[in-house]
């Protein structure tokens, strides 16, 4: 008599750690046999850019929700540490898996992890796919019309908006997980040491629900309360007027497509004026990040080196003081000093003021843009590599689509237009104030003669 096996489904989580419109899971359950949810903790494959702090701690929180999703269907998480190729190859042993399926991220390290797998597991007998669920057009399909990477936000979107084959709707989550007869063993969540060891979460705690459940609270009541004043209101951090879904994309508790979906079918169910204006200008952002790891993709060097190569010859300043400062909010300037300390105490910026932040740092002080990439990198719980790297490039003028060179933040006025009544300020600063620790006006004036010098040599 012939035994025959039953095939079972590796499903690797990573950056998607949801069960709706999650394509590798539905792929597994759709498969047939049982499908064995894995989370493999392994920093040092992160190419130099392992989460930071921040990051971390939420990522406990998100991976504590998805193992009680999939209790509650009746399955569990496996979590495992060390070298990911090597414990998918264990744990199909194991299991008797014959398949591996994962959705794709798109850093330059786990791009070349993904290609070994691609290439390790077949080898091993092992069924390798991977599926997009992080974006709503991949990097490699949108091309400019000589076939080569935008470099301009504009045309990049006009282009993934005229595209016939759009995203296809967010598909709902499994009902129930066939199991294994087994499990595989694994550790503990708090084997992975990523909560601090001493507790500084406070503020982030009392901010934030991580988790699946906790990123579809935050899309409907932005959809509900806050879609219909977001062309305005996300330009004024003292006011509650953007998503805050940052974090919650950035781990795939929801992805783009959902996100995409509840804003248009929030928008065709209100029909108060401007709600459409005001969702095009929301889907827009979704856009911009898109955009994003469009550049991190075809351009996998720019989060440590400018994408244009006349930046590499500028000379930035060297100032422990002054960069010490900046990160504890001490610059004396209320807006500046607000955002960092938000930051400090929730994990999160306002975007209109990390433009702000960050303009102060790399053109009042001309200190490098990179120091400040490292210092939101451990301190964000929304630090994406793509996301971050854009952002900082594009204030330093040394990006795509950058600002222009002669753009400089003024933080008073900045201040007086988009905080007018100083609600967000005295919020997130102390008194006294201490006192500047740059002139902003000569600091202006330094800067446009350093950048100007960069545009005469390039």
């Amino acid at each position: 008599m012939t035994m025959t096996m039953t095939r079972s489904t590796l499903v690797w989580f990573r950056q998607d750690l949801r069960l709706e419109d999650n394509p590798a899971l539905a792929a597994a359950v759709a498969r047939g046999g049982p499908a064995i949810p894995v989370y493999i903790w392994a920093p040092d494959e992160e190419g130099g850019w392992s989460p930071g702090a921040a990051s971390r701690w939420w990522l406990h929180q998100s991976l504590a929700s998805l193992a009680a999703s999939l209790s509650r269907l009746g399955s569990r998480l496996i979590l495992r540490t060390g070298p990911s190729l090597e414990i998918l190859r264990c744990l199909a042993v194991e299991t008797g898996a014959d398949a591996v399926y994962w959705n794709r991220r798109y850093e330059p390290a786990s791009i070349a992890l993904e290609i070994r797998a691609k290439k390790e597991l077949p080898a091993a007998g092992i069924d390798a796919r991977s599926f997009n669920a992080a974006l709503l057009h991949e990097p490699g399909t949108i091309r400019n019309r000589s076939g080569g990477p935008f470099q301009v936000f504009t045309p990049f979107w006009r282009a993934c908006r005229a595209v016939a084959d759009q995203p296809p709707a967010p598909r709902p989550g499994p009902k129930r997980l066939p199991t294994p007869g087994r499990w595989p063993s694994g550790v503990e969540l708090p084997a992975l040491r990523l909560e601090p060891a001493r507790d500084w979460t406070a503020g982030i705690r009392a901010r934030w629900q991580p988790g699946e459940k906790g990123a579809h609270a935050c899309l409907r009541r932005f959809v509900r309360e806050g879609l219909i004043g977001y062309p305005t209101g996300r330009d004024r951090p003292d006011r509650e007027g953007v998503s805050r879904l940052s974090p919650h994309l950035h781990f795939g508790e929801v992805g783009p497509r959902q996100v995409l979906q509840a804003i248009e079918a929030g928008a065709a169910r209100d029909r108060r004026a401007g709600m459409i204006t005001a969702a095009e200008a929301y889907i827009r952002q979704l856009g911009w990040r898109e955009f994003a790891h469009h550049l991190l993709y075809h351009f996998p060097r720019t989060p440590l080196e400018p994408l244009r190569e006349e930046f590499r010859a500028f000379l930035w300043r060297r100032d422990s003081r002054g960069l010490r400062l900046w990160q504890r909010g001490r610059t004396g300037y209320g807006i500046v000093d607000a955002g960092l300390n938000e930051l400090r105490t929730t994990g999160w910026m306002h975007n209109r003021v990390r433009m702000i932040v960050a303009s102060f740092l790399v053109k009042d002080l001309l200190l490098p843009w990179r120091e400040g990439a490292r210092w939101f990198w451990d301190t964000l719980v929304d630090a994406d590599l793509a996301n971050n790297t854009l952002g900082w490039q594009w204030v330093a003028g040394c990006g795509a689509d950058a600002a222009p060179y002669f753009r400089v933040f003024n933080p008073a006025m900045q201040e007086a237009k988009f905080d007018p009544d100083g609600v967000y300020v005295r919020r997130w600063t102390a008194e006294p104030r201490p006192a500047p620790i740059v002139d902003h006006a000569s600091a202006r004036l330094r800067a446009l003669a350093a950048l100007a010098r960069v545009r005469t040599e390039a």
